[in-house]
């Protein structure tokens, strides 16, 4: 601008001469502040030990200043290509000696391994004409487990009495299990033909007999792996959805005392974890629900069969997740389905399909919204239709959104513990 305005005005030609110098040795001194140190900033970055697939993770870049100078600090973070994320980017200022710990969060989608790049930061002093990079933390590789984040939710909720918040909610029960507890004092509400007569007269006041549910009983979660189950749903797989709500579930039946177990299937048989509930047997289940993966063929009804009559040798409850999207598909499975729930009391879970419920509750404007309408309400009813079919040959089914698919389950396992179904 001054030499613009030196062409003009001759009497002001030497103003752009000092300014273009000056401006050069602002720049020199600029660069000697920066480059003179060898290490002028640090940073590294603070992960988890693994992530949790489908929950917001926090991840956090420590940087410190070791300039003699206040600087200005520009991050860039490499995180992980499965992200597709061009905008980890930030900007602070640090005294001298000061230090700063800039958190942000990351939600994985797909369960695997991801692997970090390095940190690059910015630094740029006061005079902000130049900026010096430096490239700091070492590169990492992280695993995507199954929501593990989940289970600490429901634990931390149950020890605090408001499991409800989430939908676990009391059920009245109907009878009492055998299996004796303790003699308390009778309360108004508990069951009068539970008098223990000799505990009365000994100490002059009602008492009752107190029991608790039967505890040891077999809970296999039986997740279906065939390519109904690659239907997304808010970024994660409906699959993803059942191995989440699997290791829900497994946590909540060894909090019960009973065994938890798990069955994949798909085409060919997959993982088979024998019901047990020792320390070791939620590790087990969730190392190799990390390494599951959908197929794309149908799932083998007769090799299911017996994979349950030979693993679960006792009547045990089986939670069987997969996805019905007609009718026609849900009666090739019935007679296999049928004669599992002969030995076993079984649960089959499937998904609602959201978008057609928008679809069914949007009002129709047009000739396509009302063909659009009457198709979405079409299959809306046959998924009722696939559960009234179920339900009539003993079949005790769940039908839910998938964002609600690990809080009916639970529900569902505590009602059939309530009312002995077992």
């Amino acid at each position: 601008m001054l030499y613009l305005l030196a062409f003009f005005f001759p009497a002001i030609e030497v103003l752009p001469i000092i300014g273009f110098y000056a401006l050069l040795i602002l720049l020199g001194l600029d660069i000697f502040l920066l480059y003179r140190p060898r290490e002028g900033l640090y940073g590294h970055r603070n992960t988890p030990e693994r992530l949790s697939n489908g929950d917001e993770n926090e991840i956090g870049i420590y940087v410190a200043n070791q300039y003699r100078f206040p600087v200005r600090v520009g991050i860039i973070d490499e995180v992980p290509i499965q992200f597709q994320r061009r905008d980890v980017w930030f900007e602070t200022k640090l005294l001298v000696g000061g230090q700063k710990t800039i958190t942000y969060q990351l939600r994985p989608l797909k369960r695997g391994e991801y692997a970090f790049g390095r940190i690059r930061l910015y630094a740029q002093t006061s005079l902000a004409l130049i900026q010096r990079r430096f490239t700091t933390g070492n590169s990492e590789t992280l695993p995507v487990y199954p929501s593990f984040v989940h289970l600490r939710k429901y634990e931390l909720m149950a020890v605090s009495q408001r499991l409800s918040d989430f939908g676990a909610k009391r059920l009245r029960r109907i009878g009492h299990s055998m299996e004796f507890d303790q003699i308390k004092q009778y309360v108004p509400g508990d069951d009068y033909r539970t008098l223990n007569w000799k505990a009365t007269a000994r100490q002059g006041q009602p008492m009752v007999n107190a029991y608790t549910d039967e505890r040891s009983q077999s809970v296999y979660c039986v997740i279906d792996k065939s390519r109904t189950m690659r239907m997304p749903f808010n970024g994660l797989s409906l699959l993803d959805y059942a191995i989440n709500a699997s290791l829900a579930l497994s946590k909540v039946v060894m909090g019960k005392e009973d065994k938890a177990g798990l069955i994949t299937i798909s085409d060919r048989k997959g993982a088979v974890i024998p019901a047990d509930r020792k320390a070791g047997q939620l590790r087990r289940i969730i190392e190799v629900l990390y390494r599951e993966k959908t197929r794309y063929l149908e799932t083998n009804m007769e090799l299911l069969y017996t994979t349950i009559r030979q693993t679960a040798k006792q009547r045990s409850l089986l939670v069987f997740f997969t996805n019905f999207e007609s009718m026609s598909g849900m009666q090739r499975q019935l007679p296999m389905l049928k004669r599992i729930a002969r030995f076993h009391a079984l649960v089959v879970v499937f998904f609602e399909n959201t978008e057609l419920a928008k679809l069914t509750n949007k009002p129709a404007a047009t000739i396509e919204d009302i063909y659009l309408h009457t198709i979405a309400s079409k299959f809306a009813y046959e998924k009722k239709q696939i559960v009234r079919e179920l339900n009539l040959h003993g079949i005790q089914t769940i039908l839910t959104p998938p964002e609600d698919l690990t809080v009916n389950t639970i529900n569902k396992y505590l009602e059939i513990k309530a009312r002995q179904y077992l």
